[in-house]
């Protein structure tokens, strides 16, 4: 099915580090292929060579071949390839060619020349397969980052290829968005496609892997079977830089939560706190809540639940934003929330703007502090890069270079919209360890994500956003760990029941 002979690759920008060296890889027809390994070990571009990206959209040097279905993907045009390959990218934007969500599912089977009764046909399967049913008819700007991960998907299955390429699938899901895509998976398995994933969330997948190939500096270093992977204990785990394979098995350990009664003037409070698209379409609306100064906050809820909006509103980002942000007791305008407040964004391209990455932290600063700035890059792994135009990173790279940033900005609210997405572990370790820092030096730091192995690493509270409301708010103590893994394991459909006793019982929430 995919045969990849003696392959070598390095990208025009001179770039080894992403690249490929020596490459040899056998694919049989219906197999589910998982590569992993640190962020930057290749595991991209091994996918772009088998939807044919490489050589024909990223340029560089390369040896050997790769057939797919006996055809060189690598010679063929990008247009027949998409025939036998679909892709999923990490960032589906960057896939996208329409602006309603319809058209994107059938732009491909377009492309491919199908006849109208065929084309809808395809549509009304995947719509029924992914429940995109609620999506149809939509604008691609208004979807939620999962939502459009899921237009993506059904945009690579409308086109019937036998072979699915994904990158990264997961980065942006909700859990239960991503026991979405496991279901979907599962599908293509049993439907005899063959699947060929790179991932850093490994426990959604344990189940349906049939190999997994371990990449470092772009060689696969390793190679396991289905039954070999899943018997690697936590410390094998961690020692390669990979992820948790059981949700059930993360240590219900969290930084100490402050166990001190809010006091006036030490709390950010939120009254009457709203927001409308438009006039019949409030997506936000907090009555009153009140919130821990110099902890990490974790905010979490399901793919459109109004998280990435209640970030935007806390910094000032939304004029139409209406309500107060009290802090430290003194109501915040419009304007001195963006002063006080900064942002990384889920999509980090449209905050990355100069030359270098060392330049990008230093516009950051009130006052530029060379020496500062390579201190906090070091931090993040990112010191050796310092001279490297960010546009040319990886996804997680990315990632890391807009957190020092944020860490460089010296702002007194800092919020971080999906900060691990695209991490590996060891990378999700650091940028932990930095908003820890951030939390000792008085910052209040607000962390929107669904990756539980951070919160457990470094957040000390925990807001639940839902249908534009917050249904939960509390400390993460022993009975907030426990409730938060319960919430985990219910959307990833393990469906069991951590019992509580005592004073850790868990009570239900109020709605506020």
């Amino acid at each position: 099915m995919i045969e990849i002979n003696n392959v070598s690759f390095t990208y025009g920008s001179g770039d080894r580090e992403c690249g490929l060296h020596d490459i040899s890889l056998t694919v049989t027809e219906g197999e589910f292929l998982l590569l992993c390994g640190g962020s930057g070990c290749g595991k991209t571009t091994l996918t772009r060579l088998i939807n044919g990206l490489i050589p024909h959209y990223y340029e560089g040097r390369l040896a050997g071949r790769v057939l797919v279905e006996g055809k060189d993907v690598t010679v063929i045009p990008l247009y027949e390839t998409a025939e036998l390959v679909g892709s999923v990218f990490q960032n589906p934007r960057s896939q996208f060619f329409n602006t309603d969500t319809t058209s994107e599912l059938a732009f491909g089977c377009e492309n491919m020349g199908l006849p109208e009764n065929e084309i809808l046909s395809r549509i009304k399967n995947v719509t029924e397969e992914l429940e995109l049913k609620p999506l149809l008819d939509k604008s691609i700007f208004a979807l939620s980052g999962g939502e459009k991960q899921k237009i993506a998907c059904g945009s690579a299955a409308a086109m019937g290829a036998a072979v699915f390429v994904l990158d990264e699938p997961s980065s942006n899901l909700d859990p239960y968005a991503v026991e979405d895509l496991r279901v979907l998976l599962a599908k293509w398995k049993r439907m005899g496609k063959t699947v060929v994933i790179a991932e850093h969330r490994l426990y959604y997948l344990r189940e349906l892997i049939d190999r997994v190939m371990y990449m470092e500096n772009g060689r696969i270093t390793r190679e396991y079977n289905a039954e070999e992977f899943s018997t690697l204990m936590r410390n094998g785990l961690d020692l390669m830089g990979l992820r948790t394979l059981k949700l059930e098995s993360l240590s219900e350990t969290a930084p100490a939560a402050s166990t001190q009664s809010l006091k006036p003037g030490c709390k950010i409070s939120l009254s009457q706190f709203q927001f409308c698209y438009s006039r019949n379409t409030e997506v936000l609306r907090i009555q009153q809540a009140d919130l821990p100064r110099n902890q990490i906050i974790a905010v979490i809820g399901q793919n459109g639940a109004g998280k990435s909006t209640f970030a935007r509103c806390l910094c000032g980002l939304e004029r139409k934003c209406r309500g107060k942000v009290i802090l430290d007791g003194d109501a915040l305008t419009g304007r001195q929330l963006l002063t006080n407040c900064y942002m990384v964004m889920q999509d980090v391209n449209h905050q990355l703007f100069v030359e270098s990455v060392l330049d990008e932290v230093l516009i950051s600063m009130d006052r530029e502090d060379i020496p500062m700035a390579e201190f906090i890059l070091e931090g993040l792994d990112l010191l050796n890069l310092k001279d490297c135009h960010p546009m040319a990173l990886s996804g997680g790279q990315k990632q890391r270079v807009a957190i020092a940033s944020a860490i460089a900005s010296g702002r007194q609210i800092i919020v971080f919209d999906e900060p691990t997405s695209g991490l590996d572990l060891k990378h999700m370790k650091e940028v932990a360890q930095n908003l820890r820092m951030l939390a000792a030096k008085g910052k209040s730091v607000f962390v929107v994500t669904h990756d539980p192995e951070f919160i457990f690493a470094c957040c000390t509270h925990i807001i639940q956003i839902e249908d534009g409301r917050i249904v939960r708010n509390e400390s993460l103590d022993s009975c907030g760990i426990r409730k938060t893994l319960t919430y985990f394991l219910e959307s990833a459909g393990e469906r069991r029941f951590i019992e509580t006793t005592g004073e850790e019982r868990c009570r239900g929430e109020k709605v506020v």
